[in-house]
């Protein structure tokens, strides 16, 4: 079964304020781990960037959180929209690289990340959230999520590819 890995939203301006330093790094250590382990047998890694209002003045502000691990292997989407698949090529992405099962995780819980696990159900994939993999200015929201939404750790993500 192909894996595919969607981060979503962790960019500059968007997480670098609005969240704990300790938040953000105790994600991107689950983050990373499972794109390492992901990468390391031939799966799909996506890096979901919003760009809506975007310009070449403050393009730094939207880059890529450093604590993320960007490799040359990864893909990227552009999107101006809570939904990553919405109006982008995110879904031909992963139906090319015969991605079955979406593991989903960046920022924020309630909004991009959520809807972004919506789309991915109404397009036929199988979406799960990362377990501590997600974050949210409001903790309500990451408990609700991880309530009442498929969840998967990284000991069984681990598990699935060894």
């Amino acid at each position: 079964m192909k894996i595919g890995f969607l981060i979503v939203d962790m960019q500059e301006s968007i997480v670098r304020d609005k969240l704990d330093q300790k938040a953000i790094d105790r994600a991107c250590e689950y983050i990373n781990h499972v794109a390492d382990v992901l990468r390391s047998s031939g799966h799909v890694v996506v890096h979901v960037q919003d760009v809506e209002g975007m310009e070449n003045s403050n393009s730094e502000a939207y880059r890529i959180i450093s604590e993320v691990d960007v490799t040359e292997k990864d893909l990227t989407v552009t999107k101006e929209s809570s939904n990553a698949f919405w109006q982008t090529d995110l879904e031909q992405i992963l139906q090319s690289n015969g991605v079955e099962l979406l593991i989903i995780s960046g920022f924020a819980a309630e909004e991009c990340v959520l809807f972004t696990y919506n789309g991915a159900m109404e397009r036929g994939f199988r979406p799960v959230m990362l377990q501590n993999g997600i974050l949210s200015t409001h903790s309500e929201a990451v408990i609700s999520t991880y309530r009442d939404r498929n969840v998967i750790s990284y000991p069984v993500v681990n598990y699935l590819i060894h």
